[in-house]
């Protein structure tokens, strides 16, 4: 099958790149380290022509990207949308980047102004797109990461959203903290076990006291000998659960809520809702963004009904 357009997402520290079928289907995948951080040194153009030959991308084959090589510090500036904002305004906002040697585009993030609730996203407007774009879209999505977002979502727009920093927040405590005495060099976290399930319903139970809960990690070391596996599964699952307390109290209770997730974020959270008795459908997170970010190419570059050589397309 012949590739038809290029498919990135560009994280600040992570790099995904698909080579696309005109059907959506992926021919081909590559992932590094060389997220916005690392290509704004090396070069945006550079880390992504590296990785286009080796997947024997044609020259003339267009890139559609989403993401922080949008952002202000990123390959070319494409500005925040304001919400409310339809979700299919994303395509229209898109920018050209002008100089590079093939056609590229680059989708927006989305904003918050209110001055009470300032928040930006960038990439996971592009899943939310993927998913629901459409008029009789609605509901309220849980996007977990380093920095995870609730999105609620009303006929195909988005409404408002908020971002919880649950995974750098996890980052910093079990490596840079006094717990780090306690989880020592463990970097797994069973979603089916006590302690993580345990310490969601506490933390859903008792949001304004989880720095005393998160503390009682380390006094269960030294008084009780917990082991480092349970301590860093009790860690993950106070921090989840406070997350999930806080997003309810901020949403309310009444949107269905929809897990947009994939990997071991996925398997937590999911874990994490059922221990609580939420029953929440699960979207996957690369499968949505892969979505949305067919969709905008599909905007950019039409796949004529006679035409099946999309490596030669150009809009």
């Amino acid at each position: 099958m012949n590739p038809y357009c290029v498919a990135i997402d560009w994280g600040t520290s992570s790099f995904r790149i698909w080579l696309m079928s005109g059907d959506g289907s992926a021919l081909a995948e590559r992932r590094s380290d060389e997220g916005m951080t690392h290509a704004a040194t090396t070069g945006f153009s550079k880390v992504m022509e590296a990785h286009l030959q080796a997947l024997q991308a044609p020259a003339s084959l267009p890139v559609v990207i989403c993401g922080m090589a949008g952002s202000r510090q990123g390959w070319t500036e494409a500005r925040y949308l304001t919400v409310p904002a339809k979700l299919c305004d994303i395509v229209e906002k898109a920018v050209r980047v002008e100089g590079a040697q093939r056609d590229v585009r680059i989708l927006p993030g989305l904003a918050q102004r209110d001055p009470e609730r300032f928040d930006v996203m960038r990439g996971e407007e592009t899943q939310l797109l993927g998913e629901f774009a459409g008029d009789q879209s609605s509901g309220l999505a849980c996007m977990p990461g380093t920095h995870s977002k609730w999105v609620r979502i009303a006929a195909g727009r988005v409404t408002e959203f908020s971002t919880y920093m649950t995974g750098e927040l996890f980052g910093l405590i079990a490596r840079q903290s006094i717990l780090r005495h306690a989880v020592g060099n463990i970097d797994t976290c069973d979603p089916g076990s006590a302690a993580f399930l345990g310490a969601v319903k506490e933390a859903r139970d008792n949001p304004a006291g989880v720095s005393r809960l998160l503390f009682s990690i380390r006094a269960g070391q030294l008084l009780n000998g917990q082991d480092a596996a349970s301590s860093y599964e009790r860690l993950s699952g106070l921090l989840i659960g406070w997350e999930i307390a806080a997003a309810r109290a901020e949403f309310g209770t009444g949107d269905k809520i929809h897990l947009v997730a994939s990997g071991k974020l996925f398997r937590l959270y999911d874990a994490a809702f059922r221990s609580l008795g939420l029953k929440v459908p699960a979207i996957d997170a690369d499968d949505a963004v892969l979505k949305g970010l067919m969709a905008g190419a599909q905007q950019f570059w039409p796949i004529p009904d006679h035409h099946t050589d999309y490596g030669h397309i150009n809009a």
